[in-house]
Formats: structure tokens, sequence, C-alpha cells
């Protein structure tokens, strides 16, 4: 007997037929039916939703750069970069929002027509130039960066299909020419090119705009160092003596000597950051970085200072200066003879050559080269503007070596560096990197490397106010600042010979003698002579009165108050005036 055959009818999944017993089963009251119709409802909204959550926050974190290019109302193509503040707050560099125009090639319609309303509307706009981009093959092509809201409201009325705008940033600088080569400047793309936006951008903005991090909300304003208030006086003031001399150029910094701190830094002619085409003149690079020069008797501080560190020297000791310094075939002069033999401290106020060349012959070629070596005069310096020049040395460093760069011919060196020298050796002996960045006392003793004794930087200070009292600064001594100073007047090079009529004047001060807060230094190239000054182009009578009318002016913005009980420089330090090592 055949075994009756079942067959079995495949039955729905279970999770289909609870879906159907719980929207149309019959076994399942209505209060169920209608909460298990709001639950499904909930959970699907719960998936939209999450969906557009999580492609808002991708878009958030890295952006959508084809809608971007689509829709000009919401990300900016040129990066943002962070403020850049002086001192006190004041903006010196900031960002703003300006439109810029593009085309994609496939949507114009009538190339011809779009290429005559465009630069119908825009003239400065190349006809041959538009026409070749918009006849590629791109997407998406730039027209115009950076043009007026106005410029596109009228391009907007035009209607032309394939035409749109992006958001930027744009790079704009409040002051102007004043800080111009501390600031630097940025390219088309916002991208740091030089001075302190390179250093921006090379100190990791970059890699955050790569990352695409660096966006208006995550980025704090940069501090510096530089008050603009002092800028713009010391500015100001090198402006007027450049155009009263006839300088061919005219430069100056204002340093704290306990921070190392850059409070002021002008270097004639400047530029406008807002016009990047002024920049490229060749004429107007930062020459207190950049350039390096010979600094003339600005050196003889160090000279001396050397002198009196190693102890074999005293403010007393004698040096014979009755004439002019034979060696070999070179003579060495100075401008206003003594003819006798002279003090240490008349060496510095008369400002004697001979008298250095033999204070730096008494300690020796080697010990020369390595003091000024240890007062990072011999090597390229390094600050956190990127535009920086090596110092020239001799390759060979004999004894005539030693005798002109004991007064600052021989050697070349950045005038910035010279001030870091002495610094140094009037500020109690230490060392400091300069810095154009906001820096405690605390952070520069951190960084700080003792070069001299204290006892030394106290001789220095008492020979730099002395100097102002009766030797070649006196031009400068604002009554009740209480300044020390050193004149330079160095020799250019012209056709392979010192010129006697083409000259880099140099005076740096310091304020107040006593007890050191800050470094002027004023430098002006080829000064020409004037009745006034008697058809004299020595430092003492163009840069030592322009540093007096510096002082006068940034003194109170410093914060230093006048003093008028002041001791006369024999009572500044005890130990000078009696001479002792």
């Amino acid at each position: 007997m055949t075994e009756p055959v079942t067959i079995r009818v495949p039955t729905e999944p279970w999770r289909r037929r609870l879906i159907r017993s719980l929207l149309y089963g019959s076994n399942v009251d209505r209060v169920a039916k209608a909460r298990a119709r709001v639950g499904f409802a909930m959970i699907a909204f719960a998936v939209v939703y999450a969906v557009i959550g999580i492609r808002l926050a991708t878009i958030a974190m890295v952006g959508d750069s084809h809608s971007a290019r689509r829709s000009g109302s919401q990300d900016a193509v040129a990066t943002a970069r962070p403020d850049i503040l002086d001192r006190n707050g004041a903006i010196l560099a900031t960002d703003v929002k300006s439109p810029s125009l593009f085309g994609e090639p496939r949507r114009i319609i009538d190339k011809d027509e779009a290429v005559e309303l465009l630069t119908a509307t825009l003239p400065d706009l190349d006809t041959i130039e538009v026409r070749d981009r918009l006849s590629s093959k791109k997407g998406f092509v730039w027209l115009k960066r950076e043009i007026t809201p106005q410029q596109q409201q009228e391009i907007r009325r035009l209607g032309i299909p394939g035409i749109g705008f992006l958001r930027e940033n744009r790079r704009i600088y409040p002051s102007g020419p004043a800080v111009s080569h501390l600031i630097g400047l940025v390219n088309i793309d916002n991208q740091g090119i030089a001075g302190i936006e390179k250093w921006l951008d090379s100190n990791g903005l970059a890699d955050l705009h790569r990352a695409g991090f660096a966006s208006d909300r995550l980025q704090q304003p940069v501090e510096l160092a530089i008050d603009l208030r002092v800028e713009h006086a010391l500015r100001d003031e090198l402006l007027k003596a450049q155009e009263k001399y006839k300088a061919k150029a005219a430069s100056g910094l204002v340093s704290n000597v306990r921070t190392g701190e850059i409070v002021a830094m002008v270097s004639l002619p400047d530029f406008d950051p807002n016009n990047p085409r002024e920049a490229h003149d060749p004429d107007r690079i930062n020459r207190l970085t950049t350039g390096v020069y010979e600094m003339g008797s600005t050196f003889k501080t160090l000279t001396l200072a050397m002198a009196l560190d190693t102890g074999k020297a005293n403010l007393n000791t004698l040096y014979d200066a009755r004439g002019a310094m034979r060696y070999g075939k070179f003579a060495i002069h100075d401008t206003h003879p003594a003819g006798r033999a002279i003090t240490l401290s008349e060496v510095f106020t008369l400002s004697s050559n001979v008298g250095a060349a033999r204070v730096a012959l008494s300690q020796g070629v080697e010990a020369h080269r390595a003091f000024l070596k240890k007062l990072g005069q011999l090597d390229r310096l390094r600050t956190e503007l990127p535009e920086s020049t090596a110092p020239i040395v001799p390759k060979r460093w004999g004894e005539l070596n030693t005798v002109t760069i004991s007064f600052g011919h021989g050697i070349a060196v950045a005038p910035l560096q010279a001030v870091m020298g002495i610094n140094a050796v009037i500020n109690g002996g230490y060392l400091i990197p300069p810095t154009f960045l906001k820096r405690t006392e605390q952070e520069a003793l951190a960084l700080a490397k003792r070069v001299v004794r204290k006892e030394t930087s106290d001789k220095i200070r008492y020979l730099m106010r002395l100097n102002a009292e009766v030797g070649t600064a006196k031009q400068a001594d604002v009554k009740g600042y209480y300044i020390g100073g050193k004149t330079g007047t160095a020799e250019k090079v012209v056709n392979g010979r010192y010129s006697k009529k083409q000259v880099l004047n140099s005076f740096t001060a310091i304020l107040p003698a006593d007890n050191p807060q800050y470094q002027l230094l004023v430098m002006l190239d080829e000064p020409k002579g004037l009745p006034e000054t008697h058809g004299f182009i020595t430092s003492g009578w163009n840069a030592v009165p322009t540093g007096g009318k510096v002082i006068a002016r940034i003194a109170p913005l410093l914060g230093l108050e006048p003093r008028f009980d002041l001791p006369p420089s024999e009572r500044l330090i005890l130990a000078a005036s009696r001479g002792t090592p």
C-alpha cells in the first residue's frame, strides 16, 4: 500500500508574519496595533535622522569640496589664518571674507557671450585668457580672485549659467606698511610667503590646513612682542631723518634687554603688505635681519668688554694713541687723533680706532675670535623671521683681522645680531636670543647663557653713560632718562676700496643706563652733509640726534618715568669710577 504524500507549502518568514499580525491580524487588539505602528514609525525616523546627522558631521569635519564649488555661500577656498596682534591687543593682520569669481566650462551655453559680458563688467580681465579658460574641458576654473561685493552683484545680474562665486579668506593688514618687514605677507591662496606669516605656516598652520582643521573657530590669535605705538613713533622719526639727511635708507629697532623681545622694528624703504607687488622691490629688504653690514665703532663696545672681562685691563689702562698705527702696508688712523696715550675709558669716549686695535691685540687673536663667537657674532642668527643671512667672517683670522674687526670693519653681521651682543654686555652679562613673540623675564632666563661677568657689564654701562655726557653721544642725552650710547660710522666699500663719502651710520642707546631696560638702534645709510652739520656725515651729526628724538617719544610709551635727580656717571658704578678690574 502506497503511503500518502505530504506536500508542504512554504510559509512566510516569522518576522513578516509578526509584522502582518501586528498591523492587520485580527487576533491583536486595537491598542496593541496602534502601539506597534507608532514604534515602527519611531524606528524608521530614528534611522533617517541618524544618517543625516552622520552626513552633517562628516561635512563639518572634512568639508565638501564639490558643494563648495557649486555653492558660493558656504565654504571658503583660501585657508583661514589666525589674527596677529601686537603686545597690547591691536590687530596687525586679520582675515576678511571676499568673493572670488569662477566658471564651470561644461555648463557655459554661449562662451562668446559670457566672455563679452564678463570683460565688460571687469575691464581688467584678459579677454584671451578668460576665453581660453572657459573653452577648456575642466569642470572648474578660476576667473578672478578677490572681487568686490559690487562687482559680484553686477555679475550676478547678468545671469550667465556656469558662472559662480566662492567666498574666500583674504588677508588684511590694518597698519599698512608700519610693520611690513615683521609681519610679511601671504599669497593669493592666503599662504604665508614672508615674515611672521611664513613662520606660522612652517610651525604647524600649513599642516592644519592640509588636515582640514584650521577653521576660523579653532585658531587662537598670535601675540607678538611688538608695541604698535612705539613702532609708529620710530618709523615716523626715521622717515623724517631719511628725508632730512637725504639718506639712501634708514632702519631701527627697540629691544627689551632683559627678555630679548623686539618691541619695534622698522626698515625703510618698506612696503604695504596689502599691495604685495611692492614687496618684490629688491631695495625693500629687511636691513635688520636680511642685510649684513660692517657696524663700525659700535663694535668697540664688544672689544672693550672682552678686555675688561679677562681682568687684563681696567678703565685706566693706557694705550698708545700718539699717532697712526702701521700694520704692514696699512695704516690705522683716528678721526680726531689724541696725540698721546689714552685710557681705556677714553678709547670709548674718543672712539679711537688705534686704541681699540691695541686693546684687541693685547688680548690675542684667538681670544678675540672666541669672544665674538661666544657673543653670537660669527654664526647665523635664527629668529622667528625666516629671512636671515649668515655673517661675513674672515676665512683666515690673523692679526690684521683682529685689528680691523676691533673697530667694526672686516666683519659684517646682521644689525639685530649686533644688538643681541650689546644687550648681553649691558644686561648683567646674559646672552638672550632675540624674539618677536611675547616672552617673560623668567622664560628669557631659562634660555640665557652667561657670557661676561656682572662687573664687566657694570663698567660697559658706565662707559656708555659717560659717552652721553662727554663723548660722541651727547646730542642724544634726553634730560630725565639717563641714557647711555655708542656711535658708529662705517665707511662703505665702493669699487673695492673704502669710501669716506659713503658711510653707514649707526647709534645704539641704552635707557636708563643705571638699570637698562631697552636698547635702541638707529641706522642711516649714506646720509648727506648739511649746513647745520657743517658738512660732516659722521654718526654724531645725524644718527645721534635722530636717536634723541626717538627716545623723547618712545620713553613715555615704554613706561619709563623721567628722573631729574640723577648722579653723574662717576657715581653710577662704584667699582667703575675707581677703575678696579
